[in-house]
């Protein structure tokens, strides 16, 4: 299993990271992507994939909360990060108008300019959207014939939702939130609908701890140990065994962001392959 979104820059692993990663790998773990959220954390993101080379990638990028620190300097800044071969995508990007942490206008020129960024260095999307779906879907749209690829991260949506981001060539990346049946029950039933090319998992640790985890952590924070309880659920609700969505999400992770081939995703010379 591969899981494509961890926040393993948050502070509440500072004090045990290591124990984090031993348990992710021990449950069958294979892979983790540590997302980036602003330059800070995607510079640190970044820095946490020496620990296990081959194992961790991770994004560079700008949340939509953090819109209002975006600008050249910034997106500069970004642009050199993603130069290192494990980083493997621009992100998290995107909209979100339920908390409006940074004014629509702002959060809107920041995803354009990632877009963009993204367009001319060849390399997938790690994308957001909360409340949003219009616009976003519009946005990602206009630019769809530039971009080499992206995850609709965190997929909450129904089936009309997913049908558009299919459209626009997302994959759909999926976390505990599935196993929640009070607030999850529009994706529990458009969760079948996704194809098996474009099924992700991920554990958006620390954060959507699957609800029915028994037994529940007193601390309630997430990690991607969990993510087999995630990959589990996915599978209940499909169809499917375990060990194929284990099988097809892996897969479709290193397809999309291009970490096939040698174990780190370089080529032979080390310089990056080309993201499909």
């Amino acid at each position: 299993m591969i899981d494509i979104g961890v926040n393993l820059t948050d502070g509440s692993f500072h004090h045990d990271l290591d124990q984090v990663l031993s348990r992710a790998w021990n449950r069958g773990v294979d892979g983790m992507i540590v997302t980036g959220t602003d330059v800070r954390h995607s510079a640190a993101a970044a820095a946490l994939t020496c620990r296990a080379p081959g194992r961790l990638w991770s994004t560079a990028g700008i949340h939509p909360h953090h819109a209002s620190g975006c600008d050249d300097r910034a997106l500069a800044h970004i642009a050199d990060l993603v130069q290192a071969s494990s980083v493997v995508a621009v992100g998290e990007c995107g909209l979100d108008f339920h908390r409006d942490a940074s004014p629509r206008p702002q959060q809107r020129n920041c995803f354009e300019m990632q877009l963009e960024l993204a367009a001319q260095l060849r390399l997938p999307v790690f994308l957001h959207q909360r409340d949003a779906h219009g616009p976003f879907a519009d946005t990602v749209r206009r630019r769809r014939g530039t971009l080499v690829g992206g995850v609709a991260h965190c997929f909450t949506g129904d089936r009309e939702q997913l049908a558009a981001y299919l459209d626009l060539d997302l994959y759909i990346g999926v976390t505990g939130w599935i196993c929640d049946e009070r607030r999850g029950q529009a994706l529990r039933d458009s969760v079948g609908a996704i194809p098996d090319d474009r099924l992700l998992i991920e554990t958006d640790a620390p954060y959507l701890l699957p609800r029915d985890l028994q037994p529940r952590p007193k601390s309630r924070r997430n990690e991607p140990a969990y993510l087999p309880h995630v990959c589990a659920a996915v599978a209940r609700l499909r169809g499917q065994s375990v060990e194929t969505v284990a099988a097809i999400t892996a897969a479709n992770a290193r397809r999309l962001f291009n970490l096939a081939g040698t174990r780190n995703g370089n080529g032979a010379d080390g310089s990056r392959v080309q993201a499909r």
